[in-house]
């Protein structure tokens, strides 16, 4: 039994490697075609803040001794444009335009399936520890019931279309979905520095990653998902339930501080967090400073970066919803509907971080969607980056309701895109209305997903809890 096991372990392995491969392979094929399939130029792919042309244009005010923030070009960070501007300048006699920008992000996108691996099988050898100490012995003897997690998520990360476009089409997600991704995989191993490595250059990149502090702190404090304390602190209460009365108060008393009771929140790697998140903010904002010194200073680069996010200063078309509110609303009432559509984002974060706490991980799944949906300038790398986290829970959310009408309604949008803005910009037949109503169909669907994801987690708790209720009930 145990060289047939080993062979299939070895043939396991051999699957996922040699998938990753043929995603390497097929996103470089996807580079040599002429022009890189256009893609750069889709508004679904690029934005003013992802745009590699954009950036190669700061780059090139930069060499003139310009300002990369004159005009109403680039948007991005200066440590950005210091990584890959020279990169933009550097052509290959036959080959393609821009081809080490390319390679970098598919490097990216590999370095970010990796670590999504490894938190996936963190988290998974924690799921099966917390089914263990919760008796939930079927769950476990059932062949194929615990699906390796960490692998899903990866291929649904390499394989999903639209982190195949983000990377061909030229835009710099993948590099910040790197950051996002790096700072939850150092959270879960409880690397503070870095998990604050992690955080400070998401946040320094798109800033909206800001909000992904609490599902850290959760994750350094806590330790990586698990069911509710309560369920663990139930099952000791049973087992402790068959003793003499005047036994049991110091027996449960015993059984909360167990070392093997989850949900213990530690404030040592915690406080190590928020000291090297202040050491990376610092030296992030030297280096800022220091790039931007002939420029204006930092208040310049916050102005043109934070401030042109904030204010949704360029309103060209995009799969976001903001572009075409703001360019119809009155301008008396800019103001007010900027701090609605952006406290929208603030307000969810108390509710969901006190009802998921215990789920940590799962909790910046869906502040990451969320803030995919409101932002100002979403991407399909942003979803990208969300699905790909989906996969992690594919064991907790394998009773998800409306799976094939998500599936569908995400393929349905992504081929209705392109063909309602071809008809409004180009053949001149539609107008802004055709392109606006697949963006509106976008957020609905990203709206199902986030509340169907957070009730099939919700409901996959109370499935681990409801053999306990029964069988405290039976004992007393």
């Amino acid at each position: 039994m145990e060289p047939k096991e080993q062979s299939k372990e070895k043939k396991e392995k051999l699957w996922f490697w040699n998938w990753l491969i043929a995603s390497v392979i097929f996103r470089l094929v996807l580079i040599y075609f002429p022009k890189n399939l256009n893609l750069a130029s889709r508004p679904e792919v690029s934005t003013p803040l992802t745009s590699l042309r954009r950036l190669a244009e700061g780059y090139w005010l930069k060499q003139l001794s310009v300002s990369p923030y004159a005009g109403s070009m680039y948007h991005g960070s200066p440590l950005l444009l210091s990584l890959l501007g020279p990169l933009t300048v550097k052509r290959i006699e036959g080959q393609p335009d821009h081809l080490l920008c390319s390679l970098v992000f598919v490097i990216a996108d590999i370095v970010n399936a990796m670590l999504i691996r490894a938190t996936g099988q963190n988290l998974q050898m924690e799921y099966i520890r917390s089914l263990k100490l919760l008796d939930h012995v079927k769950l476990l003897e059932k062949p194929g019931k615990i699906i390796p997690s960490g692998d899903i998520a990866a291929l649904v990360y390499l394989w999903n279309p639209f982190t195949i476009v983000a990377c061909v089409g030229l835009s710099t997600s993948p590099i910040e979905n790197l950051a996002i991704i790096l700072s939850l995989y150092g959270a879960c191993k409880r690397q503070a520095p870095l998990a604050a490595f992690g955080w400070v250059i998401a946040t320094h990149l798109s800033l909206y990653p800001a909000i992904l502090i609490i599902p850290m702190i959760l994750l350094l404090g806590y330790g990586p998902d698990t069911p509710p304390r309560k369920l663990f602190l139930q099952r000791r209460n049973v087992e402790v339930g068959d003793n003499p009365p005047n036994d049991r108060c110091c027996e449960r008393e015993e059984v909360v501080h167990r070392p093997e009771v989850p949900h213990i929140f530690s404030w040592r790697p915690v406080i190590h967090f928020l000291c090297w998140t202040s050491l990376w903010s610092v030296y992030v904002l030297v280096l800022c400073g220091i790039s931007v010194k002939r420029y204006g200073g930092l208040w310049e680069l916050f102005k043109r970066t934070y401030g042109f996010m904030l204010t949704v200063q360029d309103l060209s078309p995009n799969i976001g919803v903001l572009w075409y509110f703001f360019a119809e609303v009155f301008d008396f009432f800019r103001n007010f509907f900027l701090i609605v559509f952006h406290g929208n984002i603030l307000f969810m974060m108390l509710p969901l971080a006190i009802r998921l706490k215990h789920r940590p991980c799962f909790l910046a799944f869906v502040y990451i969607a969320i803030s995919s949906m409101l932002k100002s300038y979403p991407s399909v790398g942003d979803s990208a980056l969300y699905l790909g986290l989906l996969g992690l829970f594919v064991n907790e959310l394998a009773d998800m309701q409306f799976s094939f009408f998500l599936f569908c309604g995400y393929v349905g949008v992504s081929l209705l895109s392109p063909v309602m803005h071809n008809l409004w910009i180009w053949r001149g037949t539609g107008n802004a209305n055709f392109y606006f109503a697949t963006a509106m169909a976008y957020a609905c669907l990203q709206i199902i997903l986030v509340v169907e994801s957070v009730s099939a987690m919700l409901n996959h708790d109370r499935m681990l809890r409801k053999p306990l209720t029964e069988l405290q009930d039976g004992k007393s």
